[in-house]
């Protein structure tokens, strides 16, 4: 009775693995440019690591982008997944 049992239950933890998507380390890397009548400037922002499957990894690194102003200017914050 056990052998009927093992090859059912081998075979549908195999599929079930199978649908889980690969969580592993994603780096997200931000720019930060500022631009001004003179021209544009673009520095390294910031960097970011998102331990996900790739498609939340890049939804949660869009979310840093963004554009604003401060004390230096307009500027646009790109990140993207390296």
């Amino acid at each position: 009775m056990r052998k009927k049992l093992i090859v059912p239950l081998a075979c549908l933890l195999a599929i079930s693995s199978s649908m889980v998507s690969c969580k592993k380390d994603y780096t997200c890397k931000c720019s930060k440019t500022y631009t001004s009548g003179t021209g544009t400037n673009t520095n390294d922002y910031s960097v970011y690591t998102y331990k996900e499957n790739r498609k939340r990894a890049e939804d949660r690194c869009n979310d840093n982008t963004k554009s604003g102003t401060d004390l230096f200017g307009n500027y646009s914050i790109n990140c993207q997944i390296q």
